[in-house]
């Protein structure tokens, strides 16, 4: 028989992971087991194990022990017929290990706690193997088997019936998820048990006397001002409470970048005093440079097709009226671009000129339903007409 190539790459990690979790303990208290009940040793170690387990001899002899000493045997097992073959042909060992493990099925072990024909048969999982026969084991006792046993003893439901006295005592107990009494009394809870209390239910007399004296740092500080108009403690500090006189007077002489410049410009127009704010039109435009006034930016618009025409000043703004259409191409002027919707569906009723706005209300919602629906349906109008007209009479029938 042609031996079985070894596991490579990925297989080799996950064939090296599971016999990882192979058990010695585990697999000495099944083999004390077996020899317990049949007196065949299957030796020591996973390689050994397999080697003794794998023509499934001692398996189905294991098994047929156990239907033998079992009175509450369940119904499953009492049609089962347990034999083996001892045949050295791989196909009747592996039958061995069939019959073993419907016989242990039926014995009452769960199909996810059996393992694989090939897991013994190829060595692939030998931790499966003896967890296998720990649970039938543990099946032996639940069926209250006469002899020895192994495995973990078996799980019984055990539910619990409370009465409404015990359930009712439960109800004065306040969970963590709402909080906790242990520093603070329920007063002024107003809506109910686990309602939110409110940060207002906390009195301001509750805190400490010692921390009013010091104002945080949301509060602002107090190492340059005084405290005049605070009306509160924690109350909000206003710009306007800074007096102007209490900054350092070198200090007036000098605008700061905020406030603007004045480069190129006098203090002209500053009618608000020291802080306000610089408006553009304070800016005089006879102080530019002459050459750049016969230059219009691109802020401002281009002339490239359109004259100067309507520009009242040098830096107003252009409006687009300015721009007369005559000027434009006069092929551009049959189409309608997608800023301004689309035609496909609609007429051009209610443009009252070229470049006008086309208000949303101007296109009928039900009309462009309506043309949609007919263009799914591949009808023309008249058709449509007459679909439409036979549905409305389907609708009055009913």
């Amino acid at each position: 028989m042609a031996e079985r190539m070894k596991p490579m790459g990925m297989d080799r990690a996950l064939s090296s992971k599971m016999g990882a979790k192979y058990d010695p303990a585990a697999e000495a208290e099944v083999r004390n087991w077996i020899k317990q009940l049949i007196g065949e040793d299957i030796g020591d170690g996973a390689m050994n194990v397999e080697k003794n387990l794998r023509d499934g001899v001692i398996l189905i002899k294991l098994l047929q022990k156990l239907y033998e000493g079992t009175s509450n045997l369940p119904n499953k097992a009492r049609t089962m017929k347990l034999s083996y073959n001892t045949m050295n042909a791989p196909f009747k060992q592996m039958e061995n290990i069939e019959v073993f493990l419907k016989g242990a099925n039926a014995y009452g072990v769960p199909l996810n706690s059996l393992f694989q024909t090939v897991d013994l048969y190829e060595g692939r999982n030998m931790a499966m193997v003896v967890a296998t026969i720990l649970q039938l084991g543990t099946e032996a006792q639940r069926n209250s088997y006469n002899g020895p046993t192994c495995g973990s003893k078996p799980v019984e439901k055990h539910q619990v019936q409370f009465s409404y006295e015990q359930l009712k005592n439960s109800h004065g107990v306040i969970g963590l998820q709402s909080g906790t009494n242990k520093f603070a009394s329920q007063k002024g809870m107003r809506g109910g048990f686990g309602a939110v209390r409110h940060i207002s239910d906390i009195r301001a007399d509750d805190l400490s006397r010692d921390g009013q004296d010091n104002i945080g740092l949301q509060a602002g500080s107090n190492k340059f001002a005084s405290q005049k108009g605070m009306t509160g403690f924690g109350a909000v500090r206003h710009i306007a409470d800074i007096r102007a006189d209490d900054f350092n007077k070198e200090s007036s002489t000098d605008i700061s970048l905020q406030s603007g410049t004045n480069k190129f410009a006098s203090q002209k127009g500053m009618r608000g005093g020291f802080g306000a704010v610089r408006h553009i039109s304070d800016i005089r435009a006879d102080q530019y440079s002459e050459e750049g006034k016969s230059f219009i930016n691109l802020q401002a618009g281009s002339n490239q097709f359109a004259s100067q025409k309507g520009m009242t000043g040098f830096g107003a703004v252009r409006h687009i009226a300015d721009i007369r259409a005559d000027d434009l191409d006069r092929e551009a002027a049959s189409t309608v671009s997608l800023q301004y919707g689309t035609n496909q569906f609609d007429s051009q009723a209610g443009m009252r000129g070229f470049g006008a706005q086309r208000h949303v209300s101007d296109i009928k919602v039900n009309d462009l339903a309506e043309q949609l629906r007919m263009q799914q349906m591949g009808v023309t109008p008249q058709q449509y007409t007459q679909i439409k007209r036979e549905e409305e009479e389907a609708e009055n029938d009913m």
